[in-house]
């Protein structure tokens, strides 16, 4: 929530991914387990939200906040780049308890997923929310659980076609790439990328993207300016 506070300071939109937790609580966190991130280990989806609430991270002194928390903090300040973690199970349970709690949000928010049968099913359970796919080069040693007829759909965004999307969130190490430029190009899809972190990523963003989603530095800080 300090990254949160320091991101609504200097007006900039807050990218953010949602897990469910064993009790279906949408919280923020990124890794499916918590071992990387924080001082406790295991799959977020086995553990009930009041066991998640006594996890700490391994640096600084924040908690990891539910979904709720994170919308009461923001109050429509800045915007919010929501991505929904998929299991690839078909299971539509943190799609559901993302509606039920973003529906009533009067903020700027947009929802998007790796996983295009979840921005299917926000699509018709909040048709006014802005979705997104995400994409990168969907690679086997990245991706075994998907199978090569799959990933190679993904890859190229095939699933733009029913999903509708808002908008695009490509890798940044994978572009240029033919499908996420020709929908911006052809569509006039907005083609964001992630995650920005060098100076040769950001140049790559400002050359083929309309927006980057980025970490580690402040793109309002001129290098070398006091």
């Amino acid at each position: 929530m300090s990254a949160v506070t320091a991101a609504i300071e200097r007006g900039f939109a807050i990218e953010v991914d949602l897990q469910l937790t064993a009790d279906e609580q949408a919280i923020v966190f990124h890794d499916d387990a918590l071992d990387r991130l924080t001082e406790a280990s295991g799959r977020v989806d086995r553990m009930a939200l009041s066991a998640i609430r006594n996890v700490r991270f391994r640096e600084g002194d924040d908690r990891i906040p539910t979904f709720e928390e994170l919308l009461e903090e923001v109050a429509g300040r800045v915007p919010l780049v929501i991505e929904l973690k998929s299991a690839w199970t078909g299971d539509r349970r943190l799609e559901r308890q993302v509606a039920a709690t973003l529906g009533d949000y009067a903020g700027p928010a947009a929802v998007m997923s790796f996983d295009p049968a979840s921005m299917r099913a926000m699509r018709y359970l909040l048709p006014h929310i802005p979705r997104g796919l995400i994409a990168d080069r969907f690679r086997k040693e990245d991706w075994p659980e998907i199978p090569a007829h799959y990933r190679f759909a993904l890859r190229h965004l095939v699933a733009a076609s029913y999903v509708a999307p808002s908008f695009i969130a490509y890798d940044v190490h994978a572009l240029p790439a033919s499908a996420p430029l020709m929908l911006r190009y052809m569509l006039n899809l907005p083609l964001l990328t992630w995650t920005v972190r060098t100076a040769e990523d950001r140049a790559v963003a400002a050359r083929w993207t309309n927006q980057m989603i980025f970490e580690g530095f402040d793109p309002g800080v001129v290098v070398g300016s006091e």
